[in-house]
């Protein structure tokens, strides 16, 4: 018998780090890793020194209350609301062990045995792994040329098992921003056919808009439909610390309640007084984050002139990300080790974002660019642009 953990695929980043193996880099020449989002810097100074002095409190090293601390849960109800402009209350929001398990719990609380979930493709790996070990179906929604999921598309695809649509805003894998528009006609849909609508916003911190990138907690009764999920990992770097985030209806969090007992008991609570504590005092340093990220954007898309001349296209860049396709006859899987041995460069193959048999998989790679700076962006480019390999075919070409 093969168990549902056997039957989906291996976690993409522990696999690339596989390609790694054997291989040395000159001092001169070191690698470019664009593989992982996760922060490789550790929280800023004055967190940590807050975070020295939490340690002395018994409760950071004890088990708290199952669905997070009262402070915590009150303070990002707090901003939540500030910044959608929105009613949040804290019986609304749940503290979980990183945003992966604010998706696992939300999906525990509403599928059973077979039912279904409609993910736009490219879609977020660990959204699909824990689908495929839950027994759920992932349905591929796939998105047009501007990356962007349309509702009407997903309506066709809604079944009597279809429980929620899920997507990831700004993206990971894409780095697009989905409108508020786009938001809206998702919303509608899902309240219309009495699903759940997922919106996992782990960098909302990094979207480029200014004000709240969309307006869903203004709709009266939000809660029955909409889901929010967040990390504290990537604006305050606490990645190490598991602490994530779901705002959503009071009715379903104490469904989720039952699984974060089971699961993890509560999330690490000195990790929680940590993000309790940048929310109250770290909205200025919260801020030069943010602008950093947006200029290593900026970095990408004035760097990409000569890949564009060799035939690379940037298909979307926002947050922390770059989705771009290559111009090559191979496919990406193979060019991604190939990339790590000539070029010195590790970034992500679109095969690990996409169904099987997806053919936008060969063509595409994801480039996480928020660990890198200016000249190492740069650098990246010049070297992707001296990849020599034969080119695919022109399209339409027999």
């Amino acid at each position: 018998m093969v168990t549902r953990t056997e039957a989906t695929f291996f976690p993409p980043i522990p696999e690339a780090q596989r390609w790694l193996r054997g291989v040395t880099f000159p001092a001169d020449r070191p690698l470019i890793n664009l593989s992982q989002a996760a922060p490789a810097d550790p929280p800023p100074p004055a967190m940590r020194a807050a975070m020295a002095q939490m340690m002395e409190d018994p409760s950071s090293h004890s088990y708290g209350p199952v669905l997070g601390r009262p402070g915590l849960r009150a303070a990002l109800a707090k901003e939540w609301a500030g910044h959608y402009g929105g009613a949040v209350d804290a019986n609304q929001v749940a503290i979980t062990a990183g945003c992966n398990q604010a998706f696992a719990a939300v999906i525990a609380a509403n599928c059973g045995e077979g039912d279904e979930v409609i993910l736009p493709v490219p879609w977020y790996f660990n959204h699909k792994m824990w689908l495929d070990m839950s027994g759920v179906k992932a349905v591929p929604l796939p998105c047009g040329p501007d990356l962007l999921p349309a509702p009407e598309a997903a309506r066709a695809l809604i079944t009597p098992r279809t429980r929620a649509i899920a997507m990831v805003t700004p993206n990971n894998p894409c780095g697009v921003e989905y409108p508020a528009d786009v938001l809206e006609g998702f919303f509608d849909l899902c309240r219309d056919t009495g699903i759940r609508l997922i919106v996992d916003e782990t960098y909302r911190d990094f979207d480029s808009r200014s004000g709240a990138p969309h307006g869903l907690l203004a709709r009266d009764g939000w809660d029955d439909t909409l889901v929010q999920l967040y990390s504290f990992s990537k604006v305050y770097r606490l990645t190490g610390h598991r602490v994530g985030a779901i705002v959503g209806s009071e009715r379903m969090l104490h469904q989720i309640e039952k699984f974060q007992d089971t699961v993890a008991i509560c999330a690490p609570s000195l990790g929680q007084s940590a993000a309790q504590w940048g929310l109250e005092h770290l909205a200025q340093w919260k801020a030069e984050q943010r602008d950093e990220i947006l200029d290593r954007r900026a970095a990408i898309e004035e760097h990409f002139g000569p890949l564009a001349a060799k035939g690379w296209k940037l298909l979307g860049c926002g947050a922390y990300f770059a989705y771009v396709e290559h111009p090559f006859a191979e496919g990406s899987a193979q060019l991604a080790p190939r990339l790590v041995r000539e070029a010195g460069v590790l970034i992500l193959p679109a095969t690990m974002f996409t169904p099987e048999g997806d053919s936008s998989g060969d063509r595409q790679f994801r480039v996480a660019f928020a660990n890198s700076d200016r000249a190492g962006i740069a650098e990246f480019a010049r070297r992707l642009a001296q990849v020599d390999r034969p080119l695919a075919a022109p399209e339409g070409a027999q």
